[in-house]
């Protein structure tokens, strides 16, 4: 696979605060890259550079290997419930996602229309179209802020806990649609799930003030040691259990 972006030497932070040091890393066309850490660990940090939103202390992201560009970055964010109170619809929704094309105040024509279409056609949602979100179950709002992030055809798409609040039934139907939209875009997602996303990503990074990138699917508990990434571990017994490991 051909390089996409490059990082080089990032160190970025808030304020006096330095969240990540000395990040450097290649991120190969059509990846799909979990990426995992401890709360704190600079995670929602790593995405926030890779996206312009926040500028690094030192380094640099370097997009010309791969000739991306930031208005072909798609980018989902934590959800939170009380984002659904906003008197909108599921296509006012995803047509939001072809502003950068538009401008604040651009309206949207023909074009625009058809392509939100496509996407609610690809993400199942056509049938909800003209649905307020307040009226969508947690899955459902899932997949329409994944339609606003994929409606300006990103070459890469960021996903900041796509899964927060999906219930199991939608769980699975929303990495099938990850795993299809990957054949034609770069994914990055973060999520404290490694045991569910394993199975759906193609590699892992760990980010734990550092970056330290896993080119498999398949991560093993020294592994996670070696990164010094803590993760919740969620096993299924006589009765579901949670076991917490600690890294010193």
């Amino acid at each position: 696979m051909s390089i996409l972006f490059t990082i080089d030497s990032v160190t970025a932070g808030y304020e006096e605060k330095v969240v990540l040091h000395d990040v450097s890393m290649a991120v190969e066309e059509n990846d799909f890259i979990g990426i995992i850490g401890p709360n704190g660990g600079g995670k929602t940090t790593l995405l926030k550079v890779i996206l312009g939103l926040l500028k690094p202390l030192s380094g640099r992201i370097d997009y010309s290997p791969g000739d991306l560009r930031l208005n072909q970055i798609g980018y989902m964010p934590q959800v939170a419930q009380g984002d659904t109170l906003f008197p909108v619809t599921v296509e006012d929704v995803v047509l939001s996602g072809m502003m950068h094309d538009r401008g604040a105040m651009g309206r949207m024509g023909r074009t625009e229309k058809k392509r939100a279409a496509e996407v609610m056609d690809e993400l199942g949602l056509r049938p909800l179209a003209h649905q307020a979100l307040n009226e969508l179950s947690g899955g459902q709002l899932q997949r329409v802020y994944l339609a606003r992030a994929v409606s300006g055809s990103p070459r890469l798409l960021l996903l900041d806990e796509p899964a927060t609040f999906v219930d199991a039934s939608f769980e699975a139907d929303f990495y099938e649609k990850l795993k299809l939209l990957n054949n034609r875009m770069t994914i990055m997602m973060v999520s404290h799930d490694v045991g569910t996303i394993s199975a759906w990503v193609k590699s892992f990074a760990c980010v734990s003030g550092k970056v330290f990138y896993h080119p498999h699917s398949k991560i093993t508990d020294e592994d996670l040691r070696m990164y010094g990434c803590p993760i919740q571990l969620v096993t299924h017994g006589d009765v579901p259990h949670v076991v917490l490991h600690k890294h010193d």
